[in-house]
């Protein structure tokens, strides 16, 4: 596109990512965000007295923001700091793993916790993990798609070699037998809403970036990543405006000319990056997605946000506490719209790494999969508070003695609540991963019929999470600039 003047619209990691990308170029950009802050879903809160973060807690790929940065000429300014272990994960018959990213720490883990059979496995899983990653890194999970026969090439050949249109599970119970083990290596397909029994055998990139590329923390909380990006593109020039909503856009014919703030004034533009909820993104354009299947969107979650006086020595940066039914975990709040009868459960406490994000005490936040506002018809206003008081008696139960009476808990956030904060079915995790939301099947970041408008975020290509919502940002500034 000959686009001189970009208005990006949305001031999460995917369009301070297309800022930063389209600076570079010589594009002369303004950012405009509805809250008060940037970083999207990536953001932080200040509580009485302590910071938490509110959104994703999970860092992986590093290297991503690095290349943002690099795109305007600065260097990564955050302290990160790697987590080591990743997670701990806490089983229902009361063992625990520590889970590293250091090939033979690891190694020497399982084979203290299950034996050389399955050491000797994992070796082998992490192999086909650096494998799958290696094969998907530029053309599936960094490359724009127009069409289904984009896939078409030899790195398509050597997914389908490698079994990445197979099944994640049964692929990761070639490697494990332990069934514990199998969950450690498995539980990250959730981060893609869907059940590792079917995922695609390709979603192990996940787990690869969790239990091989490592695990990382920024100092200060999450909310400095965004803090971090959007200085840069101030100083890089971009005009970067806060509270500030996009009421609509102003088409002629095929194009947008200008966009419409909520105060109706008029900003001109050459083109537009809507890096906002698809659905936003849609009501902005007044235009529906076209496709013959119906969007199916990922499980929500329930967040409990909180401080403890106490510490338990169980209790690291990120522990997974998980249920003994965990098969059927997937079942209730996938399929049947459900509370989980044997809660698994995250809980991130990130002052065991930076204790100065409070006065004193314990930041801890416990998060519990549950179902989307379209799989589930749950009463969220009643069901709320006694959920969370179950979740905290859960945690209690599972080693952590004590925790309900030591834990106290200044928000709860539901499924109910991430719909008032404007995401579609009141989830977080955006749109499931299923095959026929894959790649060059998932919304495309172009759309029919307008010539200058360009999607991102994880609504579109290439998906959820931290990585690839990064990576949508530099694909979106690809689409206008033109270099890929």
């Amino acid at each position: 596109m000959r686009a001189d003047h970009v208005v990006v619209i949305g001031a999460g990691l995917a369009g301070l990512s297309a800022t930063l990308h389209l600076l570079g170029a010589g594009r002369q950009v303004t950012l405009l965000e509805l809250h008060d802050r940037p970083g999207g879903r990536v953001s932080g809160h200040e509580y009485d007295g302590y910071t938490a973060d509110t959104g994703a807690t999970v860092l992986t790929m590093p290297e991503l923001l690095d290349e943002a940065l690099a795109a305007v000429g600065e260097p990564n300014p955050l302290r990160l700091i790697r987590l080591d272990p990743a997670y701990t994960a806490r089983f229902a018959d009361g063992s625990s793993l520590a889970v590293r990213t250091d090939g033979d720490a690891m190694e020497a883990e399982i084979r203290a916790f299950a034996g050389s059979r399955e050491a000797d496995g994992y070796r082998k899983l992490r192999r086909w993990l650096t494998e799958l990653y290696a094969v998907e890194k530029d053309r599936f999970l960094g490359a724009n798609f127009d069409s289904p026969l984009d896939l078409a090439g030899p790195e398509l050949l050597k997914l389908l070699a490698l079994g990445g249109l197979g099944r994640l599970g049964p692929r990761i119970g070639r490697f494990l037998h332990d069934e514990r083990l199998r969950r450690v290596f498995s539980f990250q397909a959730l981060y893609a809403g869907l059940d590792p029994r079917t995922a695609l055998g390709a979603y192990g990139v996940i787990p690869y970036m969790d239990t091989v590329a490592g695990v990382y923390y920024p100092l200060g909380g999450m909310g400095r990543v965004g803090r971090v990006l959007a200085d840069a593109a101030e100083r890089a020039g971009a005009q970067v405006r806060f509270k500030t909503e996009a009421a609509w856009l102003e088409r002629v014919s095929g194009q947008v000319r200008a966009v419409r703030t909520r105060t109706g004034e008029r900003i001109e533009c050459d083109a537009v990056v809507l890096a906002t909820e698809l659905i936003t993104a849609y009501q902005l354009l007044g235009a529906r997605p076209r496709r013959p299947i119906p969007l199916r969107f990922s499980p929500s979650a329930v967040v409990l946000h909180g401080t403890t006086g106490r510490s338990w020595p169980e209790l690291g940066h990120h522990t997974i506490f998980f249920g003994d039914a965990w098969q059927r975990t997937f079942s209730e709040i996938i399929r049947e719209g459900r509370l989980m009868s044997d809660p698994s459960l995250l809980v991130t406490r990130p002052t065991a790494t930076d204790p100065a994000l409070t006065s004193e005490g314990q930041v801890v936040t416990v998060l519990a999969p549950a179902p989307n506002l379209r799989a589930g018809r749950i009463d969220w206003p009643r069901v709320g508070p006694a959920y969370r008081d179950d979740l905290v008696r859960v945690l209690d139960s599972r080693g952590l003695t004590g925790f309900g009476e030591a834990y106290r808990v200044d928000e709860l956030i539901t499924p109910r609540d991430w719909a008032e904060r404007g995401m579609a079915a009141g989830t977080p995790f955006s749109l499931a991963h299923t095959f026929a939301q894959t790649g060059p099947f998932r919304p495309r970041n172009l759309l029919r019929g307008i010539e200058n408008v360009v999607l991102a975020g994880c609504g579109t290509t290439p998906g959820v999470g931290i990585p690839p919502v990064l990576i949508s940002g530099r694909l979106a500034a690809a689409r206008i600039t033109g270099f890929a």
